[in-house]
């Protein structure tokens, strides 16, 4: 059965692709007695079989080579274009997270969308976030990692406008459509120069032949910033970083996965190209003083704003800052690693700020305060979000900083002074955020705040008990 499971690696995504698929009769309203429940039920249960499918897959590949699969997609003459997969302990690492998270965030969902009819549309979305990130990180190809992206670019223009009789959600659903477009449109150039020059768009194969190869400075520099392209705009990077800001204005348990894995997946990819990127060293710069410029700006905004999710979607912005700055030094594997301790730890800080706002009908922190005697739950996982987010030992955020910081140290001591000023600016950000809400006195707004139904403090308190162990 276990060999099984890992030989049907490729089936994790179309879990996910199922439950999407058999929540479409709720969507339009073809099934209206039973109201839009089932449709969110039946895509939990999708991805609780993919969590279990990739856990099992991981525990059976845990410490053994990496296998490949093949699927060809188009043969023409002259050109062959296979859908190339990668089953090793880091791509399944990395579905075990997706659909981890994203099961945690589906439950969070049926509390948080209660009273909302359109269920069925948010988890059919989730749904199609959790298969094209799961597809994306098991795909050893760079043009299908292209179009898993542009997949992903649909789907966060969908799911940000999913209350569109909002004028502020259409707004922030068009602007994150078009700003990624500028993005997508640039790697699209360097993807399909690529290909004549190494003859292949295999990841592996790519970064064999970035071994050996010896490209003019110029091309070299232009296709790099081709391949960058992209991952800024995903990855909300300066000057393409104002996207995720007016995205926020999407529902929140679909924030949960958009400020922590569908932004990383510009990342994911930054990573897998970092070899190529390495061929130009003007890209390599222009790849870190980009991640220093967004996290020193981003982080210094998210201490001025009073909105709860523009705080955390400009930290989510310095941190994958930080991301760059690492892979344009060659610490990818620093990288990952901030990559995952990151994901846990913003999640756990929009589930546990959240329920706060669903039950006070605000997100502005002037009108919060004194919270701490009325949700100590929800107070206590912010804490544990905050402190594994900087670098406080022995949370995972310092591990996977310090592996940047020792790359940094003897190398380029002007950015490893840029990285330790972000983590204090984002220390202060998250240490405001905190008293804001839950020190002082208590306000009209929150003299009368409970704790949230069950439903939200379960996926929150698991998610901390996650994270406290993670180092």
């Amino acid at each position: 059965m276990l060999d099984f499971l890992s030989q049907t690696v490729w089936l994790i995504p179309c879990y996910a692709l199922i439950g999407a698929g058999l929540a479409l009769p709720w969507s339009p309203g073809f099934i209206r007695r039973t109201g839009p429940r089932p449709a969110g039920y039946l895509n939990a249960l999708m991805t609780f079989l993919a969590f279990v499918h990739s856990l099992t897959a991981l525990i059976e590949a845990w410490n053994q080579p990496p296998r490949y699969q093949s699927f060809e997609w188009l043969n023409a003459p002259g050109l062959v274009i296979s859908l190339d997969l990668e089953i090793s302990t880091l791509a399944l690492g990395a579905c075990v997270l997706i659909a981890g998270l994203n099961f945690l965030a589906q439950i969070y969902a049926i509390a948080y969308l209660e009273m909302d009819w359109g269920w069925a549309r948010v988890y059919s979305l989730m749904g199609l976030f959790e298969a094209g990130m799961c597809l994306l990180v098991l795909c050893n190809s760079l043009f299908f990692s292209y179009v898993i992206l542009e997949i992903l670019t649909l789907g966060t223009y969908l799911i940000v406008g999913i209350w569109y009789n909002q004028s502020l959600v259409v707004t922030g659903a068009r602007d994150a459509f078009l700003t990624k477009r500028v993005g997508d449109l640039i790697l699209l150039m360097g993807v399909v120069a690529l290909l004549p020059l190494s003859g292949t768009w295999n990841f592996t194969e790519l970064a064999i032949w970035a071994e050996t190869v010896e490209l003019d400075p110029t091309v070299a520099t232009l296709l790099a910033l081709a391949l960058v392209a992209g991952p800024i705009a995903k990855c909300a990077q300066f000057p393409l970083h104002l996207w995720l800001d007016e995205a926020m204005e999407g529902p929140y348990p679909a924030t949960i996965l958009r400020n922590t894995l569908v932004v990383s997946t510009g990342a994911w990819v930054l990573i897998k190209v970092q070899p190529i990127i390495a061929l130009s060293p003007f890209g390599s710069s222009v790849v870190f003083a980009i991640g220093a410029a967004t996290a020193v700006g981003t982080s210094l905004i998210s201490v001025a704003q009073i909105d709860v999710k523009r705080v955390l979607s400009y930290l989510t912005s310095a941190y994958l800052g930080i991301v760059f700055i690492a892979v344009g030094i060659g610490a990818t594997q620093a990288a990952l690693v901030l990559l995952l301790t990151y994901a846990l730890a913003m999640s756990l800080l929009i589930m546990s700020t959240g329920g706060i706002v669903l039950n006070n009908i605000t997100q502005d922190l002037t009108q919060y305060g004194g919270l701490w005697s009325r949700r100590p739950i929800s107070g206590l996982c912010l804490i544990v979000g905050g402190l594994s987010l900087v670098a406080l030992p022995p949370f995972a955020g310092f591990w996977s900083l310090v592996e940047i910081a020792d790359a940094l140290w003897e190398t380029r001591p002007g950015l490893f002074a840029v990285v330790l000023a972000v983590n204090a600016i984002v220390a202060f950000s998250v240490t405001r955020l905190f008293g804001r809400m839950f020190a002082g006195e208590l306000t009209e707004f929150t003299r009368r705040s409970p704790e949230g139904l069950w439903l939200l403090v379960l996926p929150m308190t698991l998610l901390a008990g996650v994270t406290l162990h993670m180092p």
